[in-house]
């Protein structure tokens, strides 16, 4: 989407990309001596949800297949066929150092796939939410036969994971169906995604900011300052197609209240609720201002209508 410093929620870092199994890579250099350690003698300490005090006990032997150790098991929904939100740790168990975290940044949003990396697979799907798990594994098993030299894990190493569920993705709007405002286009539909807006019969733009509600979603209020996930696709006033939108690609992230978006999604989508399907009308000083969005074809006067579909928050 066309948002300033708005990223996409699965590709954010590229950090779920490096870790998908066909893109492994990494030397060929052995190291000097075999360990011995296992899993117990790693000290994982901290809360889930925020990055873990790792603490080896001698290098770490590689298991012969993935062992998996729930740390701290959570009260939420267990998580499946949908996108989980996760933080996790990564350790080089030969090195005992860090090769890779994710807890400076938003949650990682990650597909119930078989692409993703099996032991990200086995550490977070059918584990409730708010679980803790640790997951040891060749570097074989984890990356493919090289390894993955990109976050320093050579191709005979051993490797941890830490990782903790703290949220899941709604497969789409969820709650109580509401009538549109009379202001509102209609929506085009395909296999059940949005792919456009239709103007027939709109009313022109009133050059107010405007938000109508097509599902009440049954979720927790947004919040100023978290970081919500979501569908969406813009349109602007008579517009013969999108834009930009998110239905055919990833459900995005951004945090929201903060400046990260344009000003008519801040003002709109705080105190919303997860599962909710909105209709946004955005004039452009709420907008992309007087510039618009050459790039895009958005001019600066042109109205902008957004449906946002809110999948999650955290």
């Amino acid at each position: 989407m066309l948002r300033p410093r708005a990223r996409s929620a699965a590709t954010s870092g590229l950090l779920v990309l490096s870790l998908l199994g066909l893109a492994a890579c990494g030397t060929d250099e052995a190291p000097g001596s075999q360990p011995s350690a296992d899993l117990d003698s790693v000290k994982i300490e901290g809360p889930q949800g925020k990055k873990p005090k790792v603490t080896f006990d001698g290098r770490l032997g590689a298991p012969e297949d993935l062992e998996v150790e729930v740390l701290e098991e959570g009260d939420g929904p267990v998580v499946e066929g949908t996108n989980a939100l996760v933080h996790w740790w990564i350790g080089n168990g030969y090195t005992e150092q860090e090769a890779q975290s994710t807890y400076s940044g938003a949650p990682q949003s990650v597909p119930d796939s078989e692409d993703i990396l099996k032991p990200l697979r086995e550490g977070i799907f059918g584990h409730p939410v708010g679980s803790r798990v640790a997951v040891l594994a060749s570097a074989e098993d984890a990356f493919g036969e090289r390894g993955n030299a990109q976050i320093g894990i050579g191709n005979q190493d051993t490797v941890l994971f830490v990782i903790d569920v703290v949220g899941q993705l709604l497969g789409g709007p969820t709650g109580e169906d509401r009538e549109p405002a009379g202001w509102a286009p209609e929506l085009v539909e395909k296999d059940g995604d949005v792919t456009g807006l239709d103007f027939t019969g709109t009313k022109a733009p009133s050059g107010g900011l405007l938000s109508t509600t097509l599902v009440r979603g049954d979720g927790p209020v947004v919040e100023k300052g978290q970081t919500i996930y979501a569908n969406y696709l813009g349109q602007v006033y008579e517009g013969k197609k999108p834009f930009d939108e998110s239905y055919s690609k990833d459900p995005a992230s951004f945090e929201i209240g903060v400046g990260a978006v344009v000003d008519g999604w801040d003002e709109t989508l705080v105190g919303r609720n997860v599962g909710s399907r909105l209709i946004l009308q955005i004039p452009p000083s709420k907008g992309y201002g007087k510039e618009g969005q050459p790039s895009a074809g958005i001019k600066g006067t042109d109205t902008l209508y957004f449906v946002v579909d809110i999948l999650g928050a955290v």
